[in-house]
């Protein structure tokens, strides 16, 4: 079987001759696509033009380059590409491309499908490879391969139009599918067309009737049949597409026939049908008759309207003329019966009476005349507003003028704001229509009116009315972070009018003093920021302006609150140097810092109490010195935002000096003329550095610094003139201490201290201090078996309750036992003092010397020694000292061994 591919060349059907001059190449077999190793043969048609030649070379292409010229017109190929041949002069024929596939799943199908084909779609495999196999439609699977697995399509038809492919399943391996082929069925033949000649036709003349059609090459051995109607009647059918009839005279009003053809097949049975027409005869016109659309004796002005004439009876062609008047305005000529037709934009002079004529050549026939009026539409309106300027004052009036400056008249005007409608009016003229309004707020728009008169409602450009609104009184809101404005905190001033017209110019103040200013272009509120110093608490205010009148806001206060500075501790003493016992105020204060502020005292980082300053200025605590209270001391102020601490300030609270012990230390238990006598000052307790002055019968002698505290010495040489009583001052800058005065009694005597008198009075003492030692031992032993106390018993020795005030006569020694002696004879009369003390170093208690006087050395009664302490004190003469003490006391007045001093000796001697 041979398959058409191209249709290239149209020839005579049933008689009927078309030209064409391409060759068409076939297939065999009729597949496309086809497996390697398998072969196709090409067959070369060629066209009726060519067939009449008698020697004919046929050349074959694969691509553009020439692959053979044979004198055959068939040729086998085994290879993939595009094919085509020429046969003698003839042009190319349009390509054919074969694909020679290694698939193992490959659907064949004819290139080209005709309605009415039997087509067959073949799903093919390899040689020795078994799938089952499934053809899908637009990838829909389709049922009814047979046992060779192909698919027939009986009589294609449009319906079949898709894309195909197959698939196969292989039970050992997996599923293959093949290539996909678009069908699209083809048109067998086109709809046929009748055609008559001569035309036009005369009436009792024959007409050849002519069915025309064309059938593709590849169709060529199709057979059609044809049939031709009138009115619906069949005239002839049969294989013959040509017809000569006689067409009868056409009298009266009754119309001409309607003729058509059919075409079909027989086998597929594929059949179409011609357009009806009437064949055209020579008519003289009729009277033609002239339409105007749109209907309607009115017309508006700037519309079109076409004028349409036509003749009822006329054989074409018919020359139609058009008129205003007897004015021509145009003409036209129509080749058939309907008619023709002029447009025309009417303006205002375009009113009038309109006609037109017909003319086949067989006589001119003119229309009745129709009369036309041309109505003016109103022409677009302008709106005014009165007084002038877009912008208005709530409060006024103002008249909006409507005026449309053509139209004919009545015309209504109508009024709106946006969409809405405010009012309308009626002009007889053209003088227009106003409207007035009452501002208010809610009016501010945009407004606009319109003019009718019946052909339309003609609308004006719009017109922006701004009602101007005053300003309210803003409202002014300070915004701060937190609840309490801080410095350095950013704070938001807003300032908001709830009524006015923008622009809004709002100006901020602070303390009457503007900050800054901000527009609000659009309305609404502005805001402005401030970054917080201690200078920005006080009163805030904003005016809002929009060139109506300034309005201002209620003033707004604010408070910003200043952290609290390092504070600054001052130590406030009633004196230079602190003392103890003094009262101290303590005084902190800062320099910068919101109150209240909680100010809280330190010693030490200990806490000594806490004061608030409600209103600022700091605050103070006052403080009893004490010797504990020398160190650091320190404050904290703190407002909430953070304690601040100050520098430590040290204080070293001064201990006055205590009454100091004067002790004279000289070589012997005798001061001698030319003896080096140490004047020893202390006092117990005082502050360092202390001054110590030595004085002889309240004359100064020298002075002394001890700088770390402690007592000082001061060096005397005796001389006749030292006899006499001494005393020392302890002064650390907080008053001078005067000791007890101690007398000295230096010996007149600067010769020999040797000889038989002092010999013998030095025994005779030596033995008076045998005895005085032996009854002291055999007294203590007594007192202990009696259970009394000893020497050595506390409650002897005297009271150190106060450390402030030591025991003057308990007195700091050395570590032996060494004798002190103070003899005075101030006048060389009978007064005579003695005394002797043994100072004891190493057996000290807290800072206090204990020391042996004279009466509880020699065991006296205590009667003997409270007089022998009165009378030492006020210097009491010998002769009442010795009526108090037992004689016998007097001679262990000379140590053992010293010579015995003549002044002593005296002395005993007149006792």
């Amino acid at each position: 079987m041979l398959l058409w591919v191209s249709v290239l060349v149209l020839g005579p059907v049933s008689g009927q001759f078309a030209a064409a001059s391409k060759p068409v190449i076939s297939l065999h077999p009729p597949w496309t696509i086809i497996f390697k190793g398998e072969a196709v043969t090409l067959t070369c048609h060629e066209s009726h033009f060519h067939a009449a030649e008698d020697k004919k070379w046929y050349r074959w292409y694969v691509g553009t380059e020439i692959l053979r010229e044979i004198p055959g017109n068939t040729i086998q190929v085994h290879d993939s590409g595009e094919y085509r041949c020429q046969i003698h002069n003839s042009p190319l024929s349009d390509g054919v491309s074969l694909t020679f596939s290694s698939a193992k799943l490959i659907l064949q199908a004819p290139p080209s499908v005709f309605e009415g084909d039997s087509v067959t779609l073949m799903c093919r495999t390899k040689r020795n490879i078994t799938l089952t196999r499934t053809l899908y439609k637009n990838n829909k699977a389709l049922m009814g391969l047979d046992k060779n697995f192909s698919f027939h399509i009986k009589h294609a038809s449009l319906k079949d139009n898709g894309e195909y492919r197959c698939t196969g399943f292989e039970a050992t391996c997996c599923s293959v599918s093949s290539n996909t082929i678009k069908i699209q069925v083809q048109e067998l033949f086109p709809r046929p067309v009748l055609r008559a000649h001569p035309s036009p036709a005369t009436p009792g003349y024959p007409v050849s009737l002519t069915c025309e059609t064309q059938l593709p090459p590849q169709k060529s051995d199709v057979q059609l049949q044809f049939g031709f109607f009138r009115d619906g009647q069949c005239l002839v059918s049969g294989s013959e597409n040509l017809l000569k009839i006689s067409i009868p005279s056409i009298t009266g009003s009754k119309d001409p026939p309607y003729y058509w053809c059919e075409a079909w097949t027989v086998t597929p049975s594929v059949h179409k049908e011609s357009q009806k027409f009437q064949i055209s005869l020579q008519i003289p016109v009729s009277r033609p008759v002239l339409t105007i659309s749109p209907p309607g004796a009115r017309a508006v002005e700037g519309h079109m309207v076409t004028f349409h004439c036509q003749a009822q009876r006329g054989s074409p062609r018919i020359r139609y003329q058009f008129y205003r008047g007897d004015v021509p305005l145009g003409s036209s000529s129509a080749p058939s019966a309907g008619g023709a037709s002029f447009s025309l934009t009417l303006t205002a002079e375009h009113s009038g009476t309109y006609s037109c004529t017909a003319d086949n050549g067989l006589g001119v026939q003119r229309s009745q005349p129709v009369v036309l009026s041309v109505t003016v539409p109103v022409s677009h309106p302008v709106l005014t507003i009165s007084p002038p300027g877009a912008r208005a004052v709530e409060g006024h009036m103002v008249t909006f003028h409507c005026q449309a400056q053509r139209g004919s008249p009545r015309i209504q005007y109508q009024f709106y704001r946006g969409d809405v409608p405010l009012g309308s009016s009626s002009a007889p003229s053209a003088g227009g229509a106003s409207f007035s309004l009452t501002l208010t707020a809610e009016h501010s728009g945009t407004y606009s009116c319109t003019a009718d008169n019946g052909f339309g409602p003609q609308r004006s450009d719009a017109k922006s009315l701004s009602v101007t609104v005053p300003a309210s009184r803003p409202v002014l809101t300070l915004r701060t972070p937190r609840t309490r404005a801080m410095v350095g905190d950013m704070m938001e001033l807003h300032c908001e009018a709830q009524r006015g017209s923008p622009p809004i110019l709002y100006r901020f103040y602070h303390e009457n003093v503007i900050l800054g200013s901000s527009s609000a272009p659009s309305g609404g509120g502005v805001s402005f920021s401030l970054s917080l110093t201690a200078e920005h608490s006080g009163n805030y205010a904003c005016e809002a302006d929009n060139r109506l009148g300034a309005q201002r806001s209620e003033a707004a206060s604010l408070s910003v609150t200043v952290p609290a500075s390092r504070p600054v501790l001052t130590l406030k003493a009633p004196r230079t140097r602190a003392a103890v016992g003094d009262m101290m105020e303590l005084r902190c204060e800062v320099q910068r810092g919101s109150p209240p502020i909680l100010y809280q005292f330190y010693h030490k980082n200990v806490i000594l109490g806490s004061d608030s300053d409600p209103s600022g200025g700091g605050a103070s605590f006052n403080l009893s010195l004490t010797a504990e209270h020398s160190g650091n001391y320190s404050c904290e102020a703190d407002n909430g935002l953070g304690p601040q601490r100050s520098k430590a300030v040290p204080l070293s609270v001064t201990v006055p000096a205590s009454r100091p012990v004067l002790t004279l230390r000289a070589p012997g238990a005798q001061a001698f003329p030319g003896d080096t006598v140490e004047l020893r000052c202390e006092a117990q307790s005082g502050s360092p550095p202390i001054l110590y002055w030595f004085y002889h019968e309240d004359v100064t002698l020298g002075s002394s610094s001890a700088p770390s505290g402690g007592g000082a010495s001061f060096n005397l040489s005796l001389t006749a003139e030292h006899s006499g009583n001494y005393s020392c001052e302890a002064d650390n800058g907080l008053g001078p201490q005067r000791s007890e005065a101690v007398p000295l009694s230096v010996s007149g005597l600067t010769g020999s201290r040797s000889g038989p008198v002092a010999t013998g009075v030095a025994g005779g003492l030596l033995s008076v201090v045998g005895l005085v030692v032996v009854a002291l031992l055999l007294y203590c032993r007594l007192l202990r078996r009696a259970g009394g106390r000893t020497t050595s018993d506390p409650s002897r020795s005297p009271s150190d309750a106060d450390p402030q005030e030591p025991t003057y006569y308990n007195v700091p020694g050395w570590v032996e036992l060494q004798p002190v002696y103070s003899n005075v004879n101030p006048k060389g009369g009978d007064v005579v003092y003695s005394e002797v003390r043994t100072i004891q170093q190493g057996n000290r208690r807290a800072g206090k010397t204990r020391g042996l006087d004279f009466g509880r050395a020699s065991g006296l009664h205590p009667f003997c020694r409270s007089e022998q302490t009165r009378h030492r004190a006020t210097h009491a003469r010998v002769t009442g000292f010795l009526h108090l003490c037992p004689p016998a006391l007097l001679g262990s007045l000379a140590p053992p061994s010293r010579p015995h001093s003549p002044s002593l000796t005296d002395s005993l001697g007149r006792a």
